[in-house]
């Protein structure tokens, strides 16, 4: 009889044992089920331009993967700072996530107080797309190739203007990277946005403009414009007999409006890797790939670790070209 408190408790603890199996069953799913609900995509940049379509058409198959909706909430302005802001400051649960760009990497370098520490408060999801810019001209301009505008602008010193959308803004920041490494001094006129600037252009009061092909095609088939180079790794399929930056003297050069997401830190690492799936295969799907490669745009593989790394590399690049051309906000 001594035996039966110790074969009570065996069978009690078994009993213990197979409750904890139950409840951790019913947790489980609980747990598994990120997302619940559908997900806030913070856009720094009006409705209907051009990283809003591409982050639609992803986030539109992202949603079929993972089961819920992105929805997309338009917070413009302040060259991306509000919307940032907003993402920094929200719960890190997974369900805000933030769109952005290049203006992720120059904002730090161009003011010296942010509501925010860039590399801190956020971190990396996923490279969603790049969009290589092109070095376009004016019919008129007395030179077709980089190598002629670069030494036209040696030689003629005031002689040579280009257009932005204003400045710290891509084209901006990345003609200025192309003019320190050629070692020319250009006028830089910066306006209120892209469309003026790249008007201005077409009317002849303008000579030069970092642009891209989803906005210049038209125009370049209608004669409107020249094409001098490309800014991509490679060149562009549309414009397959025009080189690169890189190869016209510039060896490494790239200027890329990338698009990607990011996300307050904090956020779990579930929800970033189900976020970064979701991105990788979306940006195989055939009808993303073929839309978006109509319009001069890459689809870019590229997680967490990659995006981490381009923004850390950008924000040093950026820092030195602010301080070499000595660019400020106010300018």
């Amino acid at each position: 009889m001594h035996h039966v408190p110790g074969f009570i408790e065996g069978r009690l603890r078994g009993l213990r044992g197979a409750l904890a199996a139950i409840l951790l069953g019913f947790a489980a799913p609980a747990a598994a089920a990120y997302p619940e609900r559908p997900i806030r995509v913070v856009m720094p940049f009006p409705a209907g331009g051009t990283v809003d379509v591409v982050a639609r058409l992803i986030a539109d198959e992202m949603g079929k993967t993972i089961g819920r909706p992105l929805v997309f909430e338009y917070k413009p302005g302040a060259g991306g700072i509000l919307a940032t802001e907003t993402t920094a400051r929200a719960t890190p649960d997974g369900y805000t996530i933030l769109v952005t760009t290049p203006s992720h990497t120059i904002n730090p370098a161009l003011r010296a107080r942010l509501p925010f520490d860039t590399e801190q408060d956020l971190v990396p999801v996923s490279l969603m797309a790049n969009v290589p810019e092109l070095l376009v001209a004016h019919p008129a301009a007395p030179f077709n190739s980089l190598a002629e505008m670069v030494a036209y602008a040696r030689a003629n010193p005031d002689r040579v203007n280009y257009s932005s959308a204003g400045t710290g803004t891509l084209p901006h920041i990345t003609m200025e990277l192309l003019l320190r490494r050629a070692g020319v001094k250009v006028t830089h006129i910066p306006y209120k946005g892209a469309a003026p600037a790249l008007s201005d252009l077409l009317a002849g009061s303008i000579q030069l403009k970092m642009d891209t092909y989803v906005t210049s095609a038209q125009h370049l088939a209608a004669g409107k414009l020249k094409v001098l180079a490309t800014a991509g790794a490679v060149r562009l399929a549309q414009l397959p007999n025009v080189p690169t930056i890189a190869e016209s003297g510039f060896p490494g050069y790239e200027g890329y409006l990338w698009i990607g997401m990011v996300a307050p830190r904090g956020t779990p690492a579930e929800a970033i890797n189900a976020l970064s799936g979701a991105i990788a295969h979306a940006i195989k799907v055939p009808r993303v790939v073929e839309r978006l490669r109509t319009d001069g745009i890459e689809t870019a593989p590229g997680g967490a670790d990659y995006l981490g790394r381009l923004i850390s590399r950008e924000i040093a690049q950026w820092t030195r070209v602010v301080r070499e051309a000595n660019i400020s906000a106010t300018d």
